[in-house]
């Protein structure tokens, strides 16, 4: 054992900022990314202290910006925006009916590999919103219900993200932590060993395996079937009239001198609930699909009302509108090959959460009419405007699908639910994509070139070849996620250069003194698991592999084990939805909290035995 280390300063510093970090991580204070950019700025300014030159170097403190990991993050990103981009989700979802019919087994055990597999190579969040649209096609032509396919894909998403180091951020992160540590050990301590591409690759298949026989055989007992949320209809205006008690129809209407509402403001009426939607309105000046609330009512007026019949005739006759007997003037822009009603999932980490629908403007930023939102069990369709957004909504829209493709390229604020006539994917460089993404393996895999530069190599390659272009892939980079990583690298360095972790870790051990060193493996992947249910798993990799690695150091044990511990245990996020994965999938699923604790309950207990008899069986 090491010398005795007792409490400093400095190192109560640490852990007093420790303490607010857990703190703005578990009651979201403010969002992940300001409080870790937070974090730093407060580690940096602990350097104009008098005679103290802080708890990272200034010169160091932004270097998590450039490391390893940030830019290995979105290289995988760009990577996975040009495989999508080439239409192969669209293609998977023809292969798998092809090959599993409409029986759910099969669909569940096809769907949980492939999507295991994507995520092995990209970010899960991004493996999760790709299949989305998939998983939805695939229940609606195969009169299944989404509900019992969406939480297998979205768990083996996760999982999926433990095959390879390049499938989730805290393993992407590992190295650099690793490289930290190695940093700050003493002279005649050996250097802690690194992990290649595939080092976790015998842990991570198990517990994919794992994942994937759970749903097989056990889903019929532990997935719900949402009744009010299938996919099962085989017409998407039937689904959501089902569903959300929307009328799919488009009525047109004229504006006769004796209307009411001349001079009056579309804000004005409320019209959902007795007719429907005002969708698009024609004035003298113009034409205008989603119309904003300003827009005013004139005399001779054109205007496309969304609803049922009936309701659109009692509608025009109490505000002197004349109903046509089909569509005019709106007949192209709102056919249904041109527009319809889609699904749109708000991200984990959008930034239209904590607005309104009214500041979001997606009537004039994106020509969108919101007809409703799903939350949780709830459809709410009154008093949208005012409705403030949250992680995981489901808006239902009616959009011209040409609006809509820049939303469903908007990976960091929306996830686009329904499949729909696309006229920017690429086919054609599909050869290209797959080439490019190949070679990059072979660069990983087969040259010592630096993980970084490899993945670069490939995301470079997407934009030369046409696959992306540049503001493409601009727009695949998740911000959040990189500014949350490359902010929190220097709390992991204060952590590990004033002694905090070895501090803890001496105390640990000193609490659970003579125990075998697998219960300590175990404690600390039951530490991380929790850390990971209250804070964003990056949060939690970088504050645990530093006592990882002093626990293991100090009883002997082998730390990079109990470091890849830590970053894989950060990963069995299954218990209630506060992963961005099943943040994503609640809506669309039509899931409640109780769904996540049921199923994932016994998939959180099967990880971690897993976890724990595979590092200790392989290495």
């Amino acid at each position: 054992m090491p010398e005795t280390l007792y409490l400093t300063a400095e190192m109560i510093g640490v852990l007093c900022i420790l303490a607010v970090t857990i703190y703005l991580f578990a009651f979201e204070v403010v969002r992940v990314d300001v409080a870790a950019i937070l974090i730093m700025v407060l580690i940096g300014l602990s350097s104009i202290l008098p005679g103290y030159s802080g708890l990272v170097d200034p010169r160091n403190l932004f270097n998590g910006y450039s490391s390893n990991a940030v830019i290995s993050i979105i290289a995988v990103m760009i990577i996975g925006a040009g495989l999508d981009r080439t239409g192969v989700m669209g293609r998977l979802a023809g292969k798998i009916l092809k090959f599993s019919g409409n029986t759910e087994g099969r669909v569940i055990a096809i769907i949980t590999l492939v999507v295991g597999g994507f995520s092995s190579f990209m970010q899960n969040i991004g493996a999760a919103s790709l299949f989305l649209p998939v998983v939805n096609r695939i229940a609606r032509q195969g009169n299944l219900a989404i509900s019992r396919l969406l939480m297998p894909m979205g768990f083996c998403a996760i999982l999926g993200g433990t095959v390879t180091l390049i499938g989730s951020s805290p393993l992407i992160l590992l190295n650099d932590l690793i490289d930290n540590s190695n940093a700050a050990l003493p002279s005649d301590v050996p250097a802690i060993e690194t992990f290649n591409l595939f080092s976790v690759t015998p842990v991570g298949l198990a517990l994919l395996c794992i994942g994937v026989c759970y749903f097989v055989f056990l889903g019929r007992l532990v997935l719900p079937v949402i009744k009010h949320k299938p996919g099962e209809s085989g017409s998407m205006l039937k689904y959501f009239k089902e569903v959300y008690g929307i009328a799919g129809e488009v009525y047109e209407c004229r504006m006769t001198r004796a209307s009411p509402l001349i001079g009056k403001t579309l804000s004005d009426v409320d019209a959902a609930g007795r007719a429907g939607w005002i969708v698009a309105m024609r004035t003298s000046e113009e034409l205008i699909v989603a119309p904003r609330g300003d827009i005013e009512f004139a005399e001779g007026a054109e205007i496309a009302i969304m609803g049922r019949r009936d309701a659109v005739v009692e509608f025009a006759e109490q505000y002197a509108l004349r109903v046509k007997n089909e569509l005019d003037v709106f007949a192209d822009v709102l056919s249904t090959a041109s527009a319809g009603i889609a699904e749109i999932v708000i991200m984990p980490d959008s930034s239209m959460i904590g607005k309104t629908i009214k500041d979001a403007e997606f009537r004039k930023r994106y020509g969108a009419t919101v007809l409703s939102v799903f939350r949780a069990d709830d459809v709410i369709d009154q008093d949208l405007a005012d409705m403030v957004l949250q992680s995981g909504d489901t808006l239902v829209v009616h959009i011209r699908w040409e609006q809509l493709m820049p939303i469903a390229a908007d990976r960091h604020d929306f996830a686009v639910v329904t499949d729909f006539p696309r006229v920017d994917s690429r086919p054609e460089k599909l050869k290209y994509a797959a080439g490019i993404f190949a070679a990059t393996l072979c660069l990983v895999l087969f040259t010592d070139m630096r993980l970084s530069l490899a993945l670069m190599v490939g995301a470079a390659g997407m934009i030369l070849s046409g696959v992306l272009k540049i503001d493409e892939a601009y727009r695949a980079i998740g911000w959040q996620s990189v500014f949350l990583l490359a902010s929190l690298i220097p709390l992991g360095m204060a952590v590990e250069n004033s002694g905090v972790a070895a501090w803890i870790a001496q105390e640990t051990l000193r609490l659970f003194g003579g125990v075998p060193n697998w219960v300590l493996q175990a404690a600390l992947a039951v530490l991380a698991t929790l850390f990971t249910l209250l804070m964003s798993n990056v949060g939690a990799t970088v504050l645990l592999v530093p006592l990882a690695i002093n626990i293991a150091i100090s009883i002997g044990a082998n730390p990079a084990v109990f470091a890849l511990t830590v970053a894989l245990a950060t990963s069995n996020s299954f218990l209630i939805p506060t992963h961005q994965v099943n943040a994503l999938i609640i809506g669309p699923g039509g899931y409640r909290v109780s769904d996540f604790l049921k199923a994932g309950s016994i998939m959180t207990l099967m990880f971690l035995v897993v976890m724990i008899l595979m590092l200790n069986w392989f290495y």
